[in-house]
């Protein structure tokens, strides 16, 4: 993918680093041969991105040529508001104490170069603001009141307010970013577009895929002409490098996937999960009154809040299952055999949630899962129970699991009213990847869950198609991003 830097003038770049090209921000607007070029990075170094600047431009037409800005147009405008400038200043309240409560002075100013700062003591605060706020260049300010240190201001600074005693740093920090990320095969070579997949290699107890099946999405994006580089937290500040991204770490809304997935979405970077199928899907709440309004058939069920506790027994009878809304890996999930369980359980999901679920218990030998990519039907599995449990999984008082064999079906050996609900649910969430649970209980087809961001597992659920479940994922990503290109292009004028 090509590099470049651009500048008002490109002796505002006295640094030289191989592989990047230093363009002044005219010749990037007006040359015709910048606009043809794709999948590029331009690192946006203008001297000012106030609106309708060269410095803006730089940044919005590059979007429109779908080429990866940094910063973005969104960026800019974060920079300048009141409003999230407090929101960072929530969201890294405790790191900023415990990075500036050595200083004496009642002001500090942080200089950060893509994401480094001069001092280690403040790399963890530079890269946690580089990541909020990606832009190459910052200044934070800060000011200390009788209690503790605020984060008063972010701006954007160009190289021509860089000091000349950081401007080696600069070089040095500016060189392992362009040269920090690796695709996942270690080697470099020319791809039309880049795809992230981002996963948490120190949290293998919950990853949706082993590292086999990690390596067969690669192999399958390659195959196709991504190049592949494997992500992680840490690397939030380069989202909008990327055509694509697929995340496989469990999600949740109030965690770091939630927020790759919205600033991906913000960024033009096509991304499954996509920010909406992962608020829905990983609330169970939402789920229920889905399935209910669109007469989707599943247990019966209640949204269960104080006011109406006490009819739950009644209701569904026992025992019955509760659920936390937002439970995963079935955490949070209670079966209640007794009235006494019931109202414990009760007691203890709605301390942690204003509304819980219960449903009739279904017990079956094993649960359907339907995978569904692009509104389609990909795979089918039977989830069987863990052993001597009433779920696929069981877990000790230890942390640890044990699961229930995973069996694979071709899709003809699926019945067709189990297809059907499933392909229904998920296509109210929308088009992404989704993993419907289901039961057969009696002659009734139940949708019990859709999941966003679905277990795939070598020799599991690509027991049938093998390798070319992958395949089918990746062409997917690659059909939207081109025609992500093409929308932009015909955009043009």
């Amino acid at each position: 993918m090509p590099t470049l830097v651009i500048v008002n003038d490109p002796k505002d770049w006295p640094l030289h680093i191989p592989g990047v090209e230093v363009v002044s921000s005219r010749q990037y607007l007006t040359d015709a041969s910048f606009a043809a070029l794709r999948s590029t990075r331009v690192f946006n170094l203008c001297r000012s991105y106030q609106y309708q600047s060269l410095g803006y431009y730089v940044s919005l037409l590059a979007a429109a040529r779908s080429h990866r800005p940094l910063p973005s147009v969104i960026t800019m405008q974060d920079l300048k508001s009141h409003t999230i400038v407090r929101s960072v200043t929530e969201d890294l309240h405790d790191l900023i104490q415990r990075s500036l409560r050595p200083l004496q002075a009642q002001r500090f100013v942080l200089s950060i170069y893509f994401g480094q700062n001069t001092a280690k003591r403040y790399a963890a605060l530079s890269r946690a603001l580089f990541n909020l706020l990606p832009a190459p260049m910052l200044r934070a300010e800060f000011a200390r009141d009788s209690r503790q240190w605020q984060l008063l201001r972010v701006k954007a600074v160009s190289m021509n307010e860089v000091p000349e005693s950081h401007r080696s740093f600069v070089l040095s920090a500016a060189t392992e970013y362009f040269a920090g990320r690796r695709p996942a095969s270690g080697q470099r070579r020319v791809t039309q577009y880049d795809l992230a997949i981002l996963h948490a290699p120190d949290q293998p107890d919950t990853a949706p895929s082993d590292p086999k099946a990690m390596r067969k999405f690669a192999d399958a994006a390659e195959e196709l002409g991504f190049g592949v580089y494997l992500i992680t937290r840490e690397d939030f500040g380069h989202v909008a490098e990327f055509d694509a991204m697929l995340i496989r770490e469990m999600t949740q809304v109030n965690h770091h996937t939630y927020r790759f997935s919205r600033r991906a979405a913000a960024e033009g970077v096509v991304v499954m999960d996509d920010p909406e199928s992962i608020v829905r899907c990983t609330n169970k709440v939402f789920l229920a009154e889905m399935l209910d309004r669109h007469r989707i058939s599943g247990p019966r069920t209640m949204i269960v809040h104080r006011q109406n506790a006490a009819s739950v027994e009644r209701e569904l009878g026992l025992p019955c299952i509760l659920k936390e809304p937002d439970g995963s890996f079935s955490t949070g999930v209670r079966k209640a055999t007794t009235s006494a369980e019931l109202a414990q359980y009760t007691a203890e999901l709605l301390d942690r949630s204003d509304l819980v679920i219960a449903q009739e218990f279904t017990p079956t030998e094993f649960d359907w899962r339907i995978g569904i990519l692009d509104r389609k039907p990909l795979y089918a599995c039977k989830y069987h129970m863990a052993p001597k449990h009433w779920q696929i999984v069981s877990q000790d008082g230890r942390g640890g699991r044990r699961y229930g064999a995973v069996e694979a079906v071709p899709m003809e050996g699926v019945p067709r009213g189990i297809l059907r609900n499933a392909l229904r649910a998920a296509n109210l969430i929308g088009d992404g990847l989704y993993g419907v649970d289901m039961k057969q209980f009696g002659r009734r087809n139940l949708v019990i869950e859709v999941n966003d961001n679905p277990t795939i597992e070598a020799g599991e659920e690509d027991g049938v198609l093998g390798d070319e479940l992958y395949e089918r994922i990746m062409r997917v990503f690659l059909t939207r991003v081109r025609g992500r290109g093409l929308k932009q292009g015909g955009a043009r004028r």
